[in-house]
């Protein structure tokens, strides 16, 4: 039998990567994990029972709380894990997971989520605006430094597997890299549609409160439409968001699997502002046979059959209009652009129908994403 095993960035929540550890953990129940933080507690059970290293950073005073500002330690703290007595390797990386050093004999798979943000698509969103000595001057040298990193290690890994064909794209842009593609799932069994449909009284955000998820946008234009919205998340913007909040945007923080399913229930539909490498929370919408009305870039494309609202229409996205639409498009990342997307899907809800809605959540669940990824490495291993 191969030893096992699986590297992820860091464990403090569960987001859409930590989903799909946890599948990973269900199709291998004997793997190992390494990462460079754990606060415990912070993840799912199936997660916690595992036998779980972290790296040196653990040990830094405040690294749990503020483990993004130790980033320029990551390359170190990641190929410091000793996994030479693994035979097979498995990489959920978003950040540098990948880059860990392997026994030449093992085989290494890295589940790609994106190649690192922080320092390629995102480097600007995250540090553009920032100010003081540190972002100005050091800042440019440190991700200069770990954009050579992250290209030299991707050949660390024998095959890629990206999370969208968004991210395939991006891992061949940077990496030089083929990529298969297998969608990360979303579990059916616990988002469900209630017995009896409730069209709502709100609209509704599920998201980390990260720059790029332009939350910023979602409240103003909720203000300016005098609209209800509810916020659920939590994170390094978080501040500013709750200022921006003043009397029809709140925010509630982070809530559990079965609340959160309750609030997707009683939502009108989901806002997804941000452009996602895929994007597990319209999926969840959708599973609960809510429409989504989303930014046209990234992995949303995949998961939304969207139409676009008639201020953004243009005769090109105009012919892609699907038969059975599960959301809106807004085709501008501006207040304008969603809160006519808003006022659209307002005059037309009869257009969504929560059972194909549904229907079309259930091709990403659960039980597919597994049997996917377990003959993918049945196959590879042969």
């Amino acid at each position: 039998m191969k030893k096992i095993a699986i590297i992820h960035d860091w464990l403090t929540g569960m987001r859409g990567g930590e989903m799909v550890l946890e599948a990973l953990c269900e199709i291998f129940p004997s793997a190992d994990i390494f990462t460079l933080v754990h606060i415990h507690g912070s993840v799912s059970e199936i997660i916690e029972s595992k036998k779980i290293k972290t790296s040196f950073l653990q040990k830094i005073p405040f690294a749990k709380k503020r483990y993004r500002s130790f980033l320029p330690f990551f390359p170190l703290a990641i190929e410091n894990f000793d996994i030479t007595d693994y035979d097979l390797v498995l990489s959920s990386s978003h950040c540098v997971a990948k880059g860990v050093i392997p026994h030449p004999s093992a085989v290494h798979v890295c589940y790609c989520h994106t190649p690192m943000r922080y320092v390629w698509n995102h480097y600007y969103t995250y540090f553009g605006n920032k100010k003081g000595l540190i972002a100005k001057f050091l800042m440019p040298a440190v991700a200069n430094y770990l954009r050579m990193w992250d290209i030299a290690s991707n050949n660390r890994v024998d095959n890629f597997v990206a999370n969208s064909y968004n991210v395939a794209s991006r891992i061949e842009k940077y990496y030089k890299r083929s990529a298969d593609v297998i969608h990360p799932p979303v579990d059916c069994s616990l988002y469900t549609p209630s017995e009896r449909f409730k069209e709502g009284d709100y609209y509704l955000i599920v998201s980390a409160f990260a720059p790029y998820k332009r939350i910023d946008i979602a409240v103003e234009a909720f203000e300016k439409l005098g609209a209800p919205l509810i916020i659920i998340g939590g994170g390094q913007e978080e501040g500013r968001i709750k200022s921006l909040s003043r009397k029809y945007a709140q925010c509630v923080g982070w809530k559990p699997g079965e609340s959160l399913r309750e609030y997707y229930r009683n939502c009108k539909a989901l806002i997804f502002p941000g452009e996602e490498d895929f994007g597990i929370v319209p999926l969840e919408a959708q599973a609960c046979g809510k429409p989504v009305i989303a930014f046209a870039k990234g992995g949303v494309l995949e998961t939304v059959r969207g139409i676009y609202s008639p201020y953004d229409t243009t005769e090109g996205n105009f012919a892609q209009r699907p038969e059975s639409p599960t959301g809106v498009f807004f085709a501008r990342q501006t207040i304008e652009s969603l809160t006519e997307a808003v006022k659209y899907f307002e005059q037309n809800k009869n257009l969504f129908d929560p059972t194909l809605i549904r229907k079309h959540a259930e091709s990403f669940d659960r039980p597919i994403f597994k049997e996917k990824f377990k003959q993918y490495i049945e196959k590879l291993l042969c």
